[in-house]
């Protein structure tokens, strides 16, 4: 009896693993030698310049790389179709370097204090890169830095067209969701400073992990099913008492977005997104090692427990998993 019921209970749980299996690895290239690629804001004057790359190719140790400058129409072209206002003549002070990475490494970002000074404002590091994510982006470190202090929300224009600098372009459909996804949880974020109970890193891990669950039920993923995906993800993340049912709207209708942009289309996606939510948990441990409680378990092991009870209400004795 007890082979039989652990053989159930492996099904069952291989069958839900099988979900996470992911048999594509088609990613986009920065350049097509894989050349890291610095993206310089036209604003800098010529020691910011100097300054800037001196600041985003540290780990580089001496290496080659390319460098493209950002104007006001790449701000135009890349962020206006998500509801931006730039124009040719907007200024570009914000700058980034992208390097790619061996295949299932996920997308790290690192942001990068210039002459001792955080200057960028407002945008984290986490939200940078679920905004990655969402726009295509696979298997890359993402520097970032600015010469004087600046919200961050266009740094990553610089990377979209780093992308297209060698005929790798990136869907503008995705492009639209990202930033609007990025500037949602930057708001969010914003709104909540300084609330007990409250992290960025927990908005940020709840959108990974929503991402993830929508990529395992594929593009035809209702809307119905992203809301309570969602709402899941807000109670694993214990920012149910904390995020208002606006805030809640805000998160559901930016990822009905990545849903229409085709993101979910890529098999690559949700095992992206998977990384990205263990890289969020691994820098905040502090954070989500609290939540590691029998009463605060994650979803997939409230699922193995239940059927585990399950049988042993029926068949009595103990099931051994072995």
């Amino acid at each position: 009896m007890k082979k039989i019921l652990t053989a159930l209970v492996a099904i069952l749980t291989s069958g839900i693993l099988g979900l996470t299996a992911i048999s594509n690895t088609k990613t986009v290239k920065a350049n097509e030698n894989d050349t890291p690629v610095v993206t310089l804001g036209t604003s800098l004057t010529s020691s910011q310049k100097q300054g800037t790359i001196d600041t985003l190719t540290q780990s580089l140790n001496g290496s080659n790389y390319t460098t493209i400058t950002i104007t006001g129409a790449d701000l135009v072209k890349y962020l206006n179709p998500s509801g931006y206002d730039f124009t040719n003549n907007s200024g570009v002070w914000s700058s980034a370097m992208i390097q790619k990475t061996s295949s299932g490494s996920g997308i790290n970002v690192h942001i990068l204090p210039y002459n001792g000074h955080n200057n960028i404002t407002t945008i984290t590091a986490n939200q940078y890169k679920n905004a990655a994510l969402t726009a295509g982006i696979s298997d890359a470190d993402i520097y970032v830095t600015s010469a004087t202090p600046i919200d961050g929300s266009g740094a990553l224009a610089g990377v979209y067209a780093a992308y297209a600098k060698n005929g790798n372009s990136l869907n503008q459909n995705q492009i639209n969701a990202a930033q609007t996804e990025m500037n949602t949880l930057s708001k969010i974020t914003s709104q909540n400073k300084g609330k007990d109970g409250y992290s960025d890193a927990q908005l940020n891990n709840a959108v990974a992990g929503a991402k993830k669950e929508m990529a395992k039920q594929g593009q035809n993923i209702s809307d119905s099913q992203i809301r309570d995906i969602v709402n899941n993800q807000i109670n694993i993340n214990h920012l149910g008492d904390t995020i208002t049912n606006n805030q809640k709207e805000q998160i559901i209708n930016v990822l009905i977005k990545i849903k229409n942009s085709g993101a979910l289309k890529d098999k690559n996606f949700q095992q992206q997104a998977g990384q990205l939510a263990d890289q969020i948990q691994s820098g905040a441990k502090n954070i989500f090692s609290k939540f590691n409680t029998p009463e605060t378990r994650n979803w997939f092991q409230k699922l193995i427990d239940s059927i585990v009870s399950w049988f042993r209400r029926i068949f009595g004795g103990v099931i051994v998993l072995n």
